[in-house]
């Protein structure tokens, strides 16, 4: 049988474990446009950064927009203009 204190201290160890596991565990989310004034424009798969941003430009200044913002972080970007 073991001792009172080994219990304890499994115990402990194991209740901690319980509360940090869901405390740690949390979805990724897209990154934020670094500064203010960003408008959501969609979102679509392209196979670079660099590329999206050439490509949604047009998009962006036909809108009255000077900026495009493509979140890599995600498989289908997130786009925001500016």
């Amino acid at each position: 049988m073991k001792s009172w204190r080994t219990r304890i201290g499994v115990g402990l160890a194991v209740g901690a474990a319980a509360v940090a596991i869901p405390l740690t565990a949390t979805t990724a989310s897209a990154a934020p446009p670094p500064g203010d004034g960003w408008i959501p424009a969609g979102a679509e798969k392209y196979p670079s950064k660099g590329e999206c941003e050439a490509k949604e430009i047009g998009g962006a200044q036909a809108n009255g927009y000077h900026e495009v913002w493509c979140d890599d972080s995600e498989t289908i970007m997130p786009i925001f203009y500016r």
